[in-house]
């Protein structure tokens, strides 16, 4: 890109994103990260050869960065996120991307300035092995070089999707962002009713991890729909069809999982105040 990158906190999803930019090609030498955590910042700089500093303090300001990563926990943005407003000035073309999860545009142009462009993305954990799906939304001040900017960065470490209503991010954060935590429940609740079914539980164990993410792997290859894929392998009045009866039937899997979900959204839009 030969863009300027600031990272602003270096932990499993900063550092899932660092080494997707360097396995896209970005130079080490355009990125710098801020990482207080000193056995951190140890850490990467010497495992990524990015110029690492404690805080922003460290930081020469001139040129301004051409993009701003927070990746810091939602709680630490009251103390971290002002420092970075010098990079707003009038005609700067600095943009801020936040990937903090209930942290409206609103929050942050209350502390960065309404003139500041800002895009709010919601990754999800798979991004650590490049296979996040991560959704994303800019204000009226982030221009269309802004997007394809923080676009590529995004898609270092999975698919993107764009959305043009900020309110969609509470339904997103509740399907995709906590949704591996969903699909982890699933294996260890189909390891534990192996177990109760008799199996060895190191066996129900590894048949649970083994048929999940194999599953998963299948319907990330195939254009069948998760419908169809489901229906393939169930036989009228089979072993699948059984249990697929207990799943689906009006107090099953899909009335758990929209209650679920409406959950999730719900203290989504409660964190974002």
């Amino acid at each position: 890109m030969g863009e300027t990158i600031l990272l602003v906190g270096c932990g499993k999803m900063g550092a899932a994103l660092l080494g997707g930019w360097l396995d896209q090609g970005i130079k080490a030498s355009d990125i710098t990260v801020i990482e207080p955590f000193a056995e951190t910042a140890k850490a990467v700089a010497e495992r990524h050869g990015v110029n690492v500093l404690a805080d922003m303090s460290e930081f020469s300001e001139n040129p301004s960065p051409d993009t701003v990563v927070f990746a810091v926990k939602p709680q630490s943005m009251d103390d971290t996120v002002p420092a970075y407003a010098r990079f707003t000035p009038e005609g700067g073309d600095t943009v801020f991307l936040s990937i903090a999860a209930g942290k409206t545009i609103a929050y942050f142009q209350g502390l960065l300035g309404t003139e500041a462009a800002i895009v709010r993305a919601m990754p999800n954990t798979p991004a650590a092995i490049g296979r996040g799906i991560t959704v994303a939304v800019a204000n009226a001040a982030t221009n269309d070089s802004q997007i394809k900017r923080c676009d590529g960065l995004l898609q270092a470490v999975g698919a993107v999707a764009w959305v043009d209503d900020e309110h969609l991010m509470d339904a997103v954060t509740a399907v995709s962002g906590s949704g591996p935590a969903y699909v982890f429940l699933l294996a260890e609740c189909m390891a534990d009713a192996g177990i109760e079914a008799g199996l060895p539980a190191d066996l129900a164990r590894q048949l649970a991890r083994a048929t999940v993410s194999g599953a998963g792997e299948l319907l990330h290859r195939s254009s069948q729909t998760a419908a169809d894929l489901r229906t393939n392998v169930t036989s009228p009045g089979g072993t699948t069809a059984e249990a697929l009866d207990v799943l689906m039937n009006e107090k099953g899997l899909r009335n758990l999982m929209t209650r679920a979900i409406n959950a999730a959204a719900r203290r989504s839009r409660e964190l974002a105040g």
